[in-house]
């Protein structure tokens, strides 16, 4: 003999969605503005190390992320305007700024991963020191601030991820407005009977005359 499963209850739905709104919307916030803030700290340490020949001596030369490749930092800035611009727009808009969100994150990831290993920067420093332009570094070693860039990037991926699919369920910035975008009306204050001292002190207490002028 079966058995029929009870459909669950609307409400019930309701409420299993709110709280997936409310847990998507803080762990993207968090992954978000955390992921941008490491991915731009990153960037201003030192990612790559290595000597030059100059002068018959060693010269130690240093770069940064920021020497290797500005994309990281970009957009890092980027997706953290995208990650408070979510909260601004609705519908698609809301889907093409989550979008653009989850593309920084993954640009950051790739920028890293390929800065890794890129020597130029150092190259030219070398040429500089030198004073020849065939120079090259020698000696060439990387540090691991790279792969924490990366790591930011996954982040704000994260974040765009959960934008794209809890989106939806995520409050606007201003609540003015309904959901077909008319403005919601003021409530009208209530009439003032001028032989009511009460009504007359009710009205100035509200910031209104009482005499209607």
């Amino acid at each position: 003999m079966g058995y029929v499963t009870a459909a669950p209850h609307p409400r019930s739905r309701a409420a299993g969605s709110a709280r997936a709104g409310r847990r998507s919307l803080a762990v993207a916030l968090l992954c978000g503005a955390l992921g941008a803030a490491v991915a731009l700290l990153a960037t201003r340490q030192r990612w790559a190390e290595g000597t030059a020949t100059v002068a018959g001596g060693a010269f130690p030369l240093t770069a940064k992320g920021s020497d290797v490749t500005g994309v990281p930092a970009a957009l890092a800035v980027v997706g953290l305007a995208a990650l408070v611009a979510v909260f601004a727009v609705r519908r698609a808009g809301r889907l093409v700024v989550a979008a653009l969100l989850a593309l920084s994150g993954a640009g950051i990831v790739v920028a890293a991963l390929l800065g890794a290993s890129d020597g130029s920067a150092l190259d030219e420093q070398a040429a500089q020191a030198s004073g020849d332009t065939s120079a090259s570094v020698a000696t060439l070693s990387h540090t691991a601030w790279p792969y924490v860039a990366a790591v930011g990037g996954v982040l704000l991926l994260l974040a765009g991820l959960l934008a794209l699919r809890y989106g939806r369920l995520w409050p606007a910035m201003s609540g003015r407005y309904e959901r077909g975008g008319t403005p919601q009306p003021r409530r009208k204050a209530p009439a003032v009977d001028p032989d009511r001292p009460e009504d007359l002190w009710k009205a100035l207490d509200r910031g209104e005359d009482p005499t209607g002028a």
